[in-house]
């Protein structure tokens, strides 16, 4: 049975393992990401549902890009095909869709896509969905350095200023609260680059579940696993 009094605020997803998924039924790698994609559309029900608030999920990183040329281009066509398909659904469902990263590296059309996706769903009250595309977690810190450096050279910071409590708002995730769970799929027990800085506190849940099979009784099981720890954030 899941508290509703101790629902965490904000999900992160590593979501692994459609690779593996597809390689195990003997399909392409391809129909792995599609099936992974129906579980995005499950879990993000499942948030709503539960009043969970901010969802963010590890969709493309930085470390992507060395996969073979096909492979990518197939996701950036899944991408933009589930942007066609979804858009009207964030917009009834009272989602908001907010991405982070280095987005000037995908395709032009893609990046038009999402802006347009952002604003419809701007004013939207309910889900934060967050596409973490194109991301990598050191990137982000260099990028906030450099955002920092920025304002210290232009006399708007000063240098002894900059502390842990305000290095966040030069982060791609200035307005989004760190993770209260960051959830990882297939077993593997490691972080991947993802949300350095904002996981510090977070508990982490692993499922040796590979995601296209993770749905919405796998988030209630991790939820419930929260919900047995005491959060001591470093005490």
């Amino acid at each position: 049975m899941i508290d509703k009094n101790n629902i965490p605020k904000h999900i992160a997803i590593i979501m692994d393992g459609n690779g593996r998924w597809a390689r195990e039924k003997r399909l392409p790698k391809i129909i792995g990401h599609k099936h992974g994609a129906e579980s995005v559309r499950d879990v993000l029900k499942a948030c709503g549902d539960l009043g969970i608030k901010y969802l963010t999920l590890y969709t493309f990183s930085t470390e992507n890009w060395k996969r073979p040329v096909k492979e990518v281009k197939g996701l950036m066509s899944l991408l933009e095909a589930q942007l066609d398909r979804e858009t009207r659904n964030l917009i009834k469902n009272n989602v908001r869709l907010n991405v982070i990263g280095r987005l000037e590296y995908l395709p032009a059309h893609l990046i038009e896509k999402l802006k347009k996706a952002g604003t419809l769903t701007k004013d939207n009250t309910g889900v934060v969905l967050t596409l973490a595309l194109s991301y990598g977690g050191r990137s982000e810190i260099i990028d906030g350095i450099k955002k920092a450096m920025t304002e210290v050279e232009n006399g708007s910071l000063k240098k002894e200023d900059i502390n842990e409590e305000n290095f966040g708002q030069y982060l791609y995730t200035k307005d989004i609260p760190d993770p209260d769970l960051l959830i990882r799929t297939s077993g593997e027990m490691r972080v991947s680059n993802f949300l350095l800085w904002q996981i510090s506190y977070s508990e982490i849940y692993v499922t040796k579940k590979f995601w296209p099979d993770f749905k919405k009784d796998s988030l209630e099981k991790a939820i419930r696993e929260y919900q047995k720890r005491q959060r001591r954030y470093g005490r």
